[in-house]
């Protein structure tokens, strides 16, 4: 099942307002083109856990697995196969 719609929609509603959904080519890259930096890049991780209920790992928190639309959906679809993102299994960030 292809998240590219709902990829696409969080994308223009966050970083490209008043930008058509379908606008965004599936392999535009949104880092090097400068519509994601590294803040940009929690907060797509962030709606990913919180749209699908899923936990990316911090193995997983790497530029590649974000930088395109198809990308992204690729690399939900992988998680959703993948039970140890299931929810519940956050990362701990917790200060000392």
């Amino acid at each position: 099942m292809s998240h590219d719609s709902a990829i696409r929609e969080f994308l223009v509603s966050e970083f490209l307002p008043g930008m058509p959904e379908g606008g965004i080519p599936e392999d535009f890259n949104l880092i090097d083109n400068g519509v994601i930096d590294s803040l940009g890049l929690l907060k797509v991780i962030a709606w990913i856990e919180s749209r699908f209920g899923m936990s990316v790992d911090v193995t997983d928190m790497v530029p590649e697995n974000f930088n395109s639309v198809g990308v992204i959906s690729a690399f939900l679809e992988r998680m959703q196969r993948t039970p140890t993102h299931a929810a519940g299994h956050q990362l701990d960030i917790t200060p000392y």
